[in-house]
């Protein structure tokens, strides 16, 4: 609401399988269904949009669970400019949304800015009033975003952070965003689209600058709702209950199950969309993804004594607090469990009798340290045990 009254066109949500785009296996930002607008490669009746698009990345994949902050699907606020506004404009309403509307306090929000970028620096100091002290430089790994793909429009960027306070601090006196610490979140992304990288890597300008912004639902949602984990947000929250009741277990944020519990929630979501987008399991490109997420999934369940199929019952609650902003989901909640049952019973017959073998190579092979490449290739080759799997328990 607040970008539409100032002239954004608000555009639905695309797929999580990116439109006329080899480059991409997944929509990984909300930029991304307006690639070629960046690049001008396409011309529209507008050139300023909102949306909130849901992604899925697997960057993080292996750290899901084992912390509360990282995910493989969330959904994405952003605002887009097409050779219209550009950092003077994004700056500003960023930090009126952030202070006025949303309500953060000014003495706790800090900025980074990409080292060289003294326009950005000069509009946050100068116009904006934000003190130089709060007005921190990083370097290309953090404050340079893009291309999404092989190639795309890229630019510098500059996050806003909410200091959380010296109680999630490392102490230092020196901590501030760019820390590892938990004190300083960075709840959104303005990327200045300046260039244009090809396959090559080589940098050209754009012949239109524009604006590309990402600040993620539920890490808004964290902070308004006043917890610390994007497990622990109210929709979020209500698949993970549904898990423990079904395995008949407590999440306790303090044990190791805690971890299976997380990764079964995080990965449950991320499939019943998948699904609905038209993504089925396979042995290659994003079915393989998806089978992938579907057996971690189970084999997490199995952690936890749930020897039978049961993620497509928990598809129920993804779909139902979902459905309203998602109706697809409900118009394909059929073929959503169907296929998820299906994947479960598969993966069952195949985890049994994997598990037995590999619990026996294990032994054979532990003083060595290591599993010969041939009996791993046998586990997958003749008994459809998955390579990562096997790497994963091992």
């Amino acid at each position: 609401e607040y970008f539409k009254e100032r002239g954004h066109r608000i555009i639905p949500s695309s797929s999580l399988i990116p439109k006329d785009d080899p480059t991409l296996l997944f929509t990984t930002a909300g930029m991304v269904q307006f690639k070629p607008m960046f690049a001008g490669t396409v011309r529209l009746d507008y050139t300023r949009a909102a949306t909130v698009q849901k992604c899925f990345r697997t960057s993080d994949l292996e750290r899901v669970g084992k912390t509360k902050r990282h995910c493989t699907f969330f959904e994405m606020l952003g605002n887009f400019s097409f050779g219209d506004y550009f950092k003077k404009e994004a700056i500003e309403y960023a930090w009126e949304y952030s202070t006025k509307v949303v309500g953060f306090p000014v003495e706790d929000v800090w900025v980074s800015i990409f080292e060289n970028d003294d326009e950005a620096f000069d509009i946050w100091k100068g116009h904006i009033g934000v003190p130089e002290r709060k007005i921190v430089r990083l370097g290309r790994e953090d404050n340079f975003w893009g291309p999404a793909g092989d190639s795309g429009a890229c630019g510098p960027c500059s996050e806003l952070y909410l200091d959380r306070g010296p109680a999630f601090g490392c102490g230092s006196p020196d901590c501030r965003p760019g820390c590892d610490c938990e004190r300083f979140l960075e709840f959104w992304n303005l990327v200045f689209n300046q260039f244009y990288q090809d396959e090559t890597g080589k940098q050209t300008p754009l012949p239109r600058t524009g604006i590309d912004t990402g600040m993620g639902l539920e890490r808004l949602a964290c902070i308004f709702q006043g917890v610390n984990s994007l497990f622990e947000v109210d929709t979020v929250r209500k698949i993970l209950d549904h898990i423990c009741r079904i395995a008949g277990i407590q999440y306790k944020d303090n044990e190791k199950k805690d971890i299976s519990i997380r990764v079964i929630t995080d990965h449950i979501r991320a499939t019943t969309f998948l699904i609905c987008d038209g993504v089925l399991p396979s042995n290659e490109g994003r079915g393989y993804v998806l089978r992938r997420l579907l057996r971690r999934a189970a084999r997490h369940g199995k952690l936890l004594g749930c020897n039978r199929p049961f993620l497509y019952e928990v598809a129920d609650t993804v779909i139902a607090n979902y459905g309203e902003a998602y109706p697809n989901l409900v118009e394909k909640r059929d073929l959503i469990k169907r296929v998820i049952r299906l994947e479960e019973e598969r993966f069952i017959e195949t985890i049994d009798a994997g598990l037995e073998i590999l619990g026996n190579l294990i032994n054979k092979h532990r003083a060595e340290g290591a599993l010969p490449g041939e009996d791993v290739f046998r586990l997958y080759d003749t008994f459809g045990f998955p390579l990562d799997l096997t790497r994963e328990i091992l």
